[in-house]
């Protein structure tokens, strides 16, 4: 039986991995698993509206909440019809703490790969519990925790656990900061700083500490915090990626920075852009460099940044992709119209010799709308090379 949602919210024929996701978790964006009263969609009927679920070039997890988010990200990361498809451990957050997801999307790095759930203070949603049974993590190594809390993060019973705490942002990124280097036997070449002040500024160092490694530490507008430049200390030197424009992190901090490493300034305004230009980004070995076709996206709503570490996995495997920010009306900006067109795949001959996009999109329509999801999908979708000989 599929997952009871709204008629509209259902393409048939799409990822049936999402639709299992979903059923696992109830009716997306419904944490109690409890489902509606709407009509039920079942195999061979046919839909008019556009499609919600997915399209040809995208695929959207339906959830209402970050803990959903979370949930099935994390289930479409790691499907565990095998072991090698459940993780070693899992990543517990608390939604109070936005620091803590963006920081704790590390772990999903090289060598944990550990996706992250929620947890609602004391308390641990339907969603985070179904999600965890699921998942069954086996344990990193003979002595290894199954669950690595985050803060404030609520401790399931059954699992073994590590606590990773911090009585504020920079304290607790620090300290995971310190874990992952060691579990991974090494300091990172770079780190990223990110203003502890403007979340949507934030969001996309979620999605490249989750593929590279490198941790996210915070900052103040005008003050470095000293948690924060002794973690950089403990790296020697390393490059030090500063994500957002100086009215997030001023150059004030950025001086302060420089006499700790190599600095870098990434930033634009508004968040979109930022997004976009952290996208665009390559330095040697570090950023995404995405400038061309044949790349994942991953796209959520700016005002929503406790699911930047929950969706970060899907950054991190599959069509590893960074992530980009829609208005907060869940509308898409010309900026990424614009920069979707930049990186749009074409074809001289034949498509099917060609590269392709694929987005996720995070979030129920009052996250992305339809109408953006539409139109992602049509500037992601290949296209004839003007001028060319293709003739289909």
């Amino acid at each position: 039986m599929l997952p009871t949602l709204p008629r509209r919210s259902l393409i048939v024929g799409s990822s049936a991995l999402l639709i299992w996701a979903l059923a696992a978790c109830g009716r997306a964006g419904d944490p109690s698993g409890s489902g509606s009263s709407a009509a039920q969609v079942t195999p061979g009927q046919t839909v008019a509206a556009i499609p919600s679920a997915a399209t040809k070039n995208t695929t959207r997890i339906w959830a209402s909440s970050p803990v959903t988010v979370a949930a099935s990200a994390a289930r479409a990361v790691y499907p565990g019809a095998r072991t090698s498809q459940r993780p070693l451990s899992v990543v517990l957050a608390d939604t109070a703490s936005w620091p803590a997801t963006i920081a704790g999307a590390v772990l999903m790095a090289a060598p944990l790969h550990a996706p992250m759930l929620l947890t609602d203070g004391a308390q641990i949603p339907a969603a985070t519990t179904a999600a965890l049974s699921a998942l069954a993590p086996t344990g990193a190594g003979v002595d290894g925790p199954q669950v690595i809390r985050l803060g404030a993060a609520a401790s399931p019973t059954s699992l073994k656990s590590l606590s990773l705490s911090g009585n504020d942002p920079f304290t607790l990124a620090a300290r995971i900061d310190s874990y992952q280097a060691r579990i991974s036997g090494r300091w990172s070449d770079a780190v990223v700083i990110a203003s502890s002040d403007s979340p949507a500024m934030a969001m996309p160092a979620a999605a490249w500490a989750a593929k590279s490694g490198d941790s996210v530490l915070f900052s103040r507008r005008d003050k470095l915090p000293a948690a924060t430049a002794a973690a950089i200390k403990a790296h020697g030197k390393p490059k030090i990626y500063i994500l957002g424009p100086s009215s997030t992190i001023s150059e004030d901090v950025a001086r302060e920075l420089a006499a700790l490493g190599q600095v870098t300034r990434i930033g634009a305004k508004p968040a979109s852009a930022n997004a976009i230009a952290f996208a665009r980004f390559k330095d040697g070995d570090f950023g995404w460099g995405i400038v061309d076709p044949g790349h994942g996206l991953v796209f959520t709503n700016a005002a929503a940044p406790l699911t930047a570490g929950g969706a970060a996995p899907l950054s991190a495997s599959g069509s590893y992709g960074p992530l980009l920010l829609v208005g907060r009306d869940g509308s898409l900006p010309p900026d990424l119209r614009n920069y979707l067109r930049d990186i749009r795949p074409g074809y001289s001959s034949d498509p099917v010799r060609g590269v392709y996009n694929h987005a996720w999109i995070i979030g129920d329509p009052t996250a992305v709308s339809d109408l953006a999801q539409a139109t992602i999908d049509s500037l992601l979708e290949i296209a004839p090379i003007p001028n060319s000989t293709a003739t289909r």
